[in-house]
């Protein structure tokens, strides 16, 4: 039954914008207040202006038919958004709308904890329902036309007006903290998944570009009798902060430390999260150059690979190849009935040293086989690993940060790094063992991982504001005997010098030296061991 008194719908507009504004914009107010410290009346009429447009963008809607639904979804859709902002840090942008498409259902049900069904309950669904209940008053179709169109412009005027009394200070605001546009509530999610809508159009009309298509395989490689086998291991939010390789003060990475490899620890990655750091890392752009319309318009170095003869698989533990292996051969093994690797109905990364292994006998000629890890993905690092291999206790075994403590997270953190060792360690020994065949690895992680730092948790946080843990990521290349006496290339030499500054940006060009790929396409200053292969060629 609707309540008996009957309000105006723009009442109502302004009731609910008010709700949300006050209820569901804490990291808004929160940044309103960093900015604005000392300033109230310029805070005040900032924060004036910015209600006036919400209230004229909803008014436009304001009709009675249409008005009340409106509001709960926008009620609900708040309070979803605002408990990840303001519980874990991330931002709401294109980005992240990005991330929320493409998240599984098996990733996402470890987001959804108690505090979150809570929070969600009682400020999103309770006040959706009891607009569901309110009675409007009538109004005919003209006169609600009319009355919604002034107010828009009353409030559009009203918006104007309020950041004119000090434009040159609002204007940088407005142009310098992202933060707190991304913040807002509702405007800032319904903002951005617009142009993520906008962005998926403008790249479906796209036309699809091959590249490399003088690719060949050089004449050392094909010398080689053995069949060469490259297995690159794409790491999940694994960050390089706490890879002992890297100097990182807990043993987290005690196995590969015994093998020869040659590890940097200076890696920038493309993006802070999957969607965008996978597509980017395989293909021809770097991070300031590619774009998702670039990305999914351009054949990627896997199909460059195997134009020039290579056979290439994508063997997934995680959420997809983003459409990399499109063209190759591609298989999954997260939901795969394997009783040891996947007793709790997830598929721990071991498994995917047991595929390699199946498919060895078969391997016949020169293959890339692409291991995409499910690694350090929160936030239930917990189920990361074997419980029997925790070695850092006691660790957080639940998805809701708020009943650990830091150390608690970080140990169950640094859990998932000394597996991600083991699994890497494994595949090494693994590939030692094939006389028959010339072997290599490349393991790098697609971004890393906030535990806590400057309040922020998991990642997805935009590039401009990311902290490092975020951004820089472990990377290694190991090269078996036979591979190298092969090909020329020279492991020893890799570790020789200074390690440099590498990013996402060398994996193209790399994976094309690693494989003997030629191509113009391939920069000989962006592949990593190029100089290492021409001394040992002399």
């Amino acid at each position: 039954m609707t309540l008996r008194i009957p309000i105006h719908p723009l009442v109502l507009v302004v009731l609910s914008v008010a709700v949300v504004f006050l209820l569901h914009n804490a990291t808004f107010w929160s940044h309103w207040a960093e900015i604005f410290h000392g300033s109230l009346w310029r805070g005040l009429v900032f924060a004036g202006a910015f209600f006036l447009l919400c209230c004229g963008l909803v008014s436009v809607f304001a009709f009675n038919w249409f008005l009340r639904p409106l509001i709960a979804i926008l009620f609900v859709l708040s309070a979803l958004t605002s408990f990840y902002m303001d519980q874990l840090g991330i931002v709401i942008d294109r980005e992240m709308i990005q991330n929320v498409v493409a998240t599984t259902i098996t990733e996402g049900k470890h987001l959804i904890t108690v505090p979150f069904v809570l929070w969600v309950g009682l400020a999103g669904l309770l006040p959706a329902v009891l607009v569901l209940f309110i009675r409007l008053s009538h109004r005919g179709i003209v006169t609600s036309i009319w009355q919604n169109l002034l107010a828009f412009v009353l409030c559009v005027v009203g918006f104007v007006g309020l950041i004119a009394t000090d434009l040159k200070g609002n204007a940088s605001v407005l142009r310098t903290r992202i933060d707190l546009k991304s913040s807002f509530q509702p405007l800032a999610p319904i903002v951005e998944t617009f142009r993520y809508g906008a962005m998926i159009t403008r790249s479906a009309a796209l036309e699809f570009n091959e590249i490399g298509l003088d690719a060949v395989l050089s004449e050392n490689f094909k010398a080689s009798e053995r069949p060469k086998l490259t297995v690159v291991v794409v790491g999940e939010t694994a960050r390089a902060q706490n890879f002992s390789l890297g100097g990182y003060g807990r043993m987290t990475n005690p196995e590969l430390a015994q093998k020869d490899i040659a590890y940097f620890d200076n890696v920038s990655s493309c993006g802070t999260s999957t969607a965008v750091s996978l597509p980017c890392m395989f293909s021809k752009f770097d991070r300031v150059n590619y774009s998702y319309e670039r990305g999914k318009s351009h054949e990627n170095v896997l199909d460059i690979i195997q134009r020039a003869g290579y056979r290439v698989e994508w063997i997934d533990n995680n959420t997809g190849d983003k459409g990399l292996a499109a063209r190759a051969t591609y298989s999954s093994v997260t939901y795969a009935n394997d009783p040891e690797f996947c007793s709790e109905g997830e598929c721990l990364d071991g498994i995917l040293g047991a595929e390699v292994a199946r498919r060895l006998v078969d391997i016949q000629s020169d293959t890339v086989l692409v291991l995409h890890q499910i690694g350090s993905h929160g936030p239930s690092y917990y189920l990361r690993y074997p419980q029997a291999l925790e070695r850092f206790q006691p660790a957080c075994r639940t998805a809701d940060f708020s009943d650990c403590t830091a150390q608690e997270v970080t140990n169950a953190y640094d859990n998932t790094i000394a597996y991600t060792d083991k699994v890497l360690a494994d595949l090494i020994d693994l590939l030692a063992m094939q006389e028959g065949l010339s072997t290599s690895l490349i393991y790098v992680s697609d971004h890393g991982e906030s535990l806590g730092e400057k309040g922020l948790y998991l990642h997805g946080a935009p590039y401009f504001m990311a902290p490092d843990e975020q951004t820089k990521v472990p990377m290694l290349i190991w090269m078996s005997d036979g591979y190298q006496s092969d090909t020329g290339a020279n492991l020893e030499c890799l570790t020789a010098g200074p390690t440099a500054d590498y990013s996402h940006a060398n994996l193209f060009h790399t994976l094309l030296g690693m494989t003997g790929v030629e191509t113009s396409l391939r920069d000989p200053d962006l592949d990593i061991f190029d100089t290492c292969r021409k001394t040992s060629n002399g």
